[in-house]
């Protein structure tokens, strides 16, 4: 017996290296809507402090921001790669959209996964459609990468729950219809681990406080503190089963990946692309300052890591797409294309010299977006540690 993803199932999922025709089409349109709106777009709504609606609402118009989401609730009935390219083309038209790695992979799936019925008619349409975008808080200021430290509590409170706690570098709050919360509701007496449950909580819900973080950082969404002060949810909204909400998180987390991968590899191509262009018509001396190799080997040597990258993405969403584990190839996937979108667009600087520097040529203002990801959502040295520890054997260092 075969499946249409998997193959004969005493096989792995193959893993072409050609793209089908029909993903093939999806980029074409997808880098067409994009491409009309374009870098000037971007950093126009970036520098307002503006959502990046207009862009968002004829992608999701189209399909395209729930294109994994099943068909039974309102999505493209397909997989992350399908999402994943969508989110590259986007990104390779200038546009990085970080909402894209929250709303539809991170809590798109997790509704899907774990949430009932009523709630993916209540939450998850509305993401596959795309009318409404959603956060998600799981970063505190002192639990770090270590989740199980969380402090945000959860109490049983009449029908629901009461929240108290804060979170901190939460992305895209301000055009959020709600919040995703990771939340404490007990802890394991065997190994003092907190027993972690997701509870989804209206963005202007009484009792939370939002507070702006500033940042280096040029995108259109915001950074934010957030302030449960005595929030109260519904048991309606509290997602999967008490006390597993860990779990839960971890099928989110492998798509938040692959997703911060593609913004950067997107970026990556679209600053090559701009490098490429400029070096192949500023002339210095009469010749273009491309037939040099002392710029085009830099440029060519940055190609050749972002194709590597990309085809380590390819590799995490297709395993995540197969339901094989996809967790080192994820975060394979997110350092790999982390370092190359850095090398990519800090060469792209380079070989425009000083205009480099200048905003009309729109490319040092995404330095920051790719330089996030390889801090954020998981540290290079986080992704070093699993990497040491599950794919070499290696001791636990932390």
């Amino acid at each position: 017996m075969a499946s249409p993803i998997t193959g004969p199932t005493s096989r792995p999922a193959a893993l072409p290296l050609v793209p089908s025709d029909e993903e093939a089409m999806l980029r074409e349109a997808v880098a067409g809507i994009a491409g009309r709106f374009g870098h000037d777009y971007f950093a126009r709504v970036t520098a307002a402090g503006e959502a990046p609606r207009e862009l968002w609402d004829v992608l999701s118009a189209a399909g395209y921001t729930g294109v994994h989401i099943s068909e039974d609730h309102g999505g493209g009935g397909l997989g992350l790669t399908e999402l994943a390219a969508v989110a590259e083309e986007v990104a390779a038209a200038g546009c990085p959209l970080l909402i894209m790695a929250v709303s539809p992979a991170i809590v798109g799936t997790v509704l899907e996964r774990h949430g009932t019925d009523e709630q993916k008619a209540r939450w998850l349409r509305s993401i596959a459609t795309g009318e409404q975008r959603f956060s998600f808080a799981l970063t505190e200021p002192d639990a770090g990468s270590n989740s199980h430290e969380i402090r945000t509590l959860a109490t049983p409170e009449g029908d629901g729950f009461r929240l108290c706690g804060t979170k901190t570098y939460i992305s895209g709050v301000e055009d959020a219809a709600g919040i995703l919360v990771v939340a404490r509701t007990g802890t394991d007496e065997r190994t003092g681990r907190g027993q972690l449950s997701l509870f989804m909580v209206d963005a202007d819900a009484d009792g939370l406080e939002r507070q702006y973080i500033p940042t280096v950082l040029e995108a259109p969404e915001q950074q934010w503190t957030l302030f449960f002060d005595d929030v109260l949810v519904g048991r309606d909204c509290l997602i999967g089963e008490v006390g597993n909400g860990l779990r839960a998180v971890f099928d989110g987390l492998n798509p938040e990946r692959i997703m911060s991968a593609v913004m950067c590899t997107g970026v990556a191509r679209y600053a090559l692309d701009k490098a490429a262009a400029y070096v192949g018509e500023r002339k210095v001396w009469g010749v273009p300052i491309g037939s040099h190799q002392g710029v085009a080997h830099p440029l060519a040597e940055a190609k050749v890591q972002l194709e590597l990258a990309r085809l380590m993405v390819q590799k995490a969403a297709m395993l995540h797409d197969a339901g094989l584990p996809a967790g080192e190839a994820s975060n394979m996937a997110k350092f790999a294309a982390a370092e190359a979108g850095i090398r990519c667009v800090d060469q792209a600087i380079q070989a425009h010299g000083g205009n480099g520097f200048a905003r009309e040529y729109g490319i040092a203002d995404l330095y920051w977006v790719v330089r996030l990801l390889r801090t954020a959502p998981v540290s290079r040295e986080m992704v070093l540690n699993h990497v040491a520890e599950h794919a070499l054997g290696l001791p636990r260092s932390y």
